[in-house]
């Protein structure tokens, strides 16, 4: 990526989200401007989409016995660049549905994958919008904690589920105080230095996430992990991968 546009989002980020408007408006009045740079600056920032969806096929693959037909849903799907990362097994999914209430990243999301049979892309929220039938899986690619309702998305991603169904997230975080045993802990500062980052760009790392899909999903994988951060050299965020599977 360029100097250019790397300032361009960078410029983007100091001056925040607007904090007045539809939730669909901010959306469009921040990420607009910077729609074009905006896979590229982040490739470096946001870590562990292409190994959580690596898990999430292997899960369904294990669930249904093959990839082939399966029908998953992206919630927050933006520019629909975590497709890429599925490679030669898109062609192989019945059908993949994209859903994001950007209308700007979903203008990049239909640029690239609008000749793909089995690529739709939605706008819609997360919270409410739901497909026709039962799904095989749902994932979230950095994108709950860019939902002011995170529990509606959560509950509305596994109710879209079918029983067996898979669901994938990998996201920022920061961990509890005291978190439960052989999980990570953070440190105070991290605790409170990166919430309060990511809040003036509409990012909202929160430990009741992973409390909440670790106790709607028992049966799931987890990895904790940190990730450089562009112009920050000794700065390290914390993510998770997450990977859990519904009641059979």
């Amino acid at each position: 990526m360029s100097l250019a546009g790397d300032a361009r989002v960078l410029w983007s980020m100091l001056r925040g989200q607007p904090r007045h408007g539809e939730h669909a408006e901010r959306l469009a009045a921040f990420y607009g401007p910077q729609a074009r740079q905006y896979d590229a600056f982040r490739e470096r920032l946001l870590q562990g989409r292409a190994e959580m969806l690596d898990d999430l096929l292997q899960a369904l693959a294990v669930q249904r016995g093959t990839l082939d037909g399966a029908h998953i849903v992206e919630l927050g799907g933006g520019t629909g660049r975590n497709l890429l990362f599925l490679d030669d097994r898109l062609p192989r999914l019945g059908r993949i549905q994209v859903v994001d209430l950007c209308a700007p990243l979903l203008a990049e999301a239909r640029r690239r994958f609008g000749e793909h049979r089995n690529v739709e892309i939605i706008e819609a929220d997360a919270c409410t919008w739901q497909p026709p039938a039962p799904v095989d899986a749902v994932y979230l690619s950095y994108a709950l904690t860019m939902i002011p309702d995170w529990r509606a998305a959560l509950d509305n991603a596994l109710a879209m589920l079918k029983r067996g169904g898979v669901l994938g997230v990998v996201d920022f975080y920061v961990s509890e105080p005291a978190p439960a045993a052989g999980l990570a802990r953070h440190g105070w500062v991290t605790r409170t230095f990166w919430p309060r980052w990511f809040a003036h760009d509409g990012v909202r790392p929160n430990p009741a996430h992973l409390r909440a899909l670790r106790g709607r999903l028992p049966e799931h994988a987890l990895v904790e992990a940190l990730a450089p951060v562009p112009y920050l050299p000794l700065a390290r965020v914390p993510y998770y991968r997450f990977v859990g599977r519904t009641a059979r």
